[in-house]
């Protein structure tokens, strides 16, 4: 959907007969992160459907010193897809839907409606604009939506292409199958998810969520500026089941081990859920680690990052939901896998931030673009901080790392200015672009 720390404040279980891995180094990790501040979340591991290792670091309110624990709810974002597929599939085994059921049985206004299946919803093939790339979204994410608004919305909107032709991730697509689920159940997502999926296998810390609590437990998030400051909060009638769940790792863990054991699905069901067409799963992804592959989904939503995966070979199944970042959740995971594998791993270090006087961080502010490049980059000081901002998008903190060059470490994201020219390098996944102040 897209900071103080102090103490490790959940300590690793053991249970007998789990493997043997070195659990002070994995300690360690989680420890360099928060000793750092450079993140806040919590992560378990899971093999054979018990807990080997849970850790939580940071704040689930930073305001209120509300420390994070094993316990401590977060927003999923995206893994509610995974969910919400699977209770999609549930009605496809007991014939109230089929994967080739057309979109237009429900929502005939929906541009394309007669040649978009159910199966083209479930694997983002089905051509429909992802409503949280327009650039109204970030103007009302944080107010409520009724049915009707977001069906407006989606109505509002061509085509991107036509169904089948490709795949390209649509958050359209899982609200729309969120609303067909209603429609076919009489009955809420909350309620159709709790029924089906969350009483069964006793998820007791897996919901819908709404409006955060954090005196139930549940955490806020962050970004980083100078110091960690509070995110948006996404009002959750938008995403409904492609990013509302609340959930914890261990929920997550315990899910997608039930899921994979088929006590969710039938076999065949699953199979055809794994089963991928141009990297896309129904619901699912696959994670490549190590000669290794693994299942499951990435989730981003305001402040959140989440990934949760199951590597059935072994029965194990690992998530980290993240509530402040300032260091990839993607390198603290192969930090923890790698550990948990007993693979060859250096414990990242981090270099001291260079602090920069705001009068020079203002002579870079600006609006840099490149006929090469597909988005304008708006430059600007906040509170201090230089910030940067793309198109559409979320801002993001800017930190110094050397003269005139500044990172968004999350992302992978280095920027280079030359504020005498005028210009702006921007570097990220290996390209390199030269962008002009305007």
């Amino acid at each position: 959907m897209n900071k103080l720390l102090i103490l490790l404040t959940f300590s690793c279980a053991l249970i007998a007969g789990a493997q043997d891995f070195d659990r002070q180094k994995m300690d360690s990790l989680f420890s360099v992160v928060e000793e750092n501040n450079k993140g806040m979340g919590s992560f378990a591991i899971h093999k054979n459907g018990e807990p080997v290792y849970r850790e939580a670091i940071g704040y689930g309110d930073i305001a209120k010193n509300i420390e994070a624990d094993a316990r401590t709810k977060y927003r999923i974002g995206s893994i509610s897809k995974t969910f919400t597929a699977a209770l999609i599939l549930q009605l496809v085994e007991e014939g109230k839907l089929s994967l080739d059921t057309k979109l237009s049985r429900f929502y005939p206004n929906i541009p394309n409606a007669e040649k978009i299946s159910i199966e083209d919803m479930l694997r983002h093939q089905s051509g429909l604009f992802n409503f949280t790339n327009e650039k109204a979204y970030l103007d009302y994410m944080e107010q409520p939506k009724s049915k009707e608004e977001l069906l407006a919305v989606f109505r509002a909107h061509e085509p991107s292409f036509e169904p089948g032709e490709k795949n390209d991730y649509s958050n359209t697509n899982y609200v729309l199958l969120s609303l067909i689920l209603q429609d076919v159940e009489n009955d809420s997502y909350a309620e159709v998810l709790k029924k089906r999926i969350l009483e069964p296998l006793n998820l007791a810390d897996t919901y819908y969520g709404s409006k955060i609590n954090s005196d139930h437990s549940e955490a806020y998030s962050y970004q980083k500026k100078k110091d960690w400051e509070p995110a948006t909060e996404t009002d959750m009638s938008i995403p409904m089941g492609a990013g509302a769940i609340v959930s914890t790792p261990s929920d997550l863990n315990s899910f997608f081990t039930a899921l994979f054991k088929g006590e969710v699905l039938k076999p065949e069901t699953l199979e055809k859920m794994k089963t991928f067409e141009n990297g896309y799963g129904m619901g699912l992804f696959s994670f490549p680690f190590n000669e290794k592959t693994l299942y499951g989904h990435t989730g981003g939503i305001d402040g959140f990052n989440s990934m949760s995966m199951y590597y059935p070979e072994e029965n194990l199944a690992v998530s980290y939901i993240s509530n402040g970042t300032d260091f990839s959740p993607n390198e603290i995971l192969i930090g923890a896998m790698s550990i948990f594998w007993g693979l060859d791993y250096t414990l990242p270090s981090f270099e001291p931030v260079i602090e920069v006087p705001e009068e020079k961080l203002k002579e870079y502010a600006g609006t840099y673009g490149s006929k090469t490049f597909p988005l304008k980059v708006n430059i600007f000081v906040e509170d201090g901080t230089l910030m940067g901002q793309a198109t559409g998008q979320p801002s993001f903190p800017l930190e110094a790392y050397d003269e005139d060059k500044f990172q968004f470490i999350r992302a992978g994201l280095k920027l280079e200015f030359s504020p005498q020219e005028d210009k702006m390098t921007l570097l990220q996944a290996g390209n390199t672009y030269e962008l002009s102040r305007e």
